[in-house]
C-alpha cells in the first residue's frame, strides 16, 4: 500500500510542479518500533514494521492518554534522529505535524487546567529540540489540535485541543495548555 502513496505523490508532485507549484510536500505518520525481545523472531518482526500495519503492544509500562497510547518523549527524538542516520543528506527538512495528546479535560469556573497536556507539550517539544542538537533538520512543530474538535473514530468523545470547545454552545476555553504553548514560542521568538 505504501508503495502506491508514494507512486501516487511523486506524479501528483511531478505534475504540481510542472503547473508551477514550489514547495510540494509529503506527510508520513511514522513511530519508532522496539522489539518485545532479543528474541531473531521478535527483532525481525520490529524491522518489518515499515512493511506490516501498527499494531498495539499493549501495556507498554508508559504513561498513556485519554486514548490509551504510550507516551514516550524520547520516541520522538528517536524516529528523527534513526530518519536523520537511515536518510542522511537525502532527508529533507522536516516538520513534526499533528503531534497532541487526548486528555480526560475538565472545565471547572477557573477554566481546565490539563497539566497532562502540558507535560506531554513540554517534553516532546524537549525532545525535539534534542534532536535539532544532533543535527537533524527540524523546521516546525505542528500541535494537534488548537481546538477540540470532532475525531474520525471517537466523535467529540476525545479532546485534542489547546482550547476548550462546549460542543452544544459553541463557548471556547483556552487551557492552561494554550497559555503554555504561547509562553513557550513567545519566548522562543525572543532568542
Amino acid at each position: 500500500m505504501a508503495h502506491h502513496q508514494l507512486l501516487g505523490h511523486g506524479l501528483a508532485a511531478q505534475a504540481l510542479r510542472a503547473a508551477g507549484a514550489r514547495g510540494v510536500l509529503i506527510t508520513n505518520n511514522c513511530t519508532p518500533v522496539w522489539p518485545a525481545s532479543g528474541s531473531e523472531e521478535d527483532l525481525a518482526a520490529a524491522a518489518a514494521d515499515d512493511v506490516l500495519p501498527f499494531t498495539d503492544a499493549g501495556d507498554t509500562g508508559y504513561p498513556t492518554t485519554a486514548f490509551g497510547w504510550p507516551v514516550v518523549p524520547d520516541g520522538l527524538r528517536e524516529l528523527l534522529t534513526g530518519l536523520r542516520e537511515r536518510y542522511g543528506r537525502a532527508l529533507p527538512p522536516v516538520y513534526v505535524t499533528e503531534n497532541g495528546c487526548s486528555q480526560p479535560d475538565e472545565l471547572t469556573p477557573d477554566g481546565v487546567d490539563d497539566q497532562g497536556r502540558v507535560a506531554y507539550l513540554r517534553d516532546h517539544v524537549a525532545a525535539l529540540e534534542q534532536a535539532r542538537e544532533e543535527g537533524v533538520d527540524v523546521r516546525g512543530y505542528f500541535v494537534w489540535s488548537l481546538l477540540d474538535n470532532f475525531e474520525w473514530a471517537e466523535g467529540y468523545h476525545q479532546r485534542f485541543g489547546l482550547v476548550h470547545v462546549d460542543f452544544a454552545t459553541g463557548e471556547r476555553t483556552p487551557k492552561a495548555s494554550y497559555g503554555w504553548y504561547r509562553d513557550h514560542i513567545a519566548a522562543a521568538l525572543r532568542t
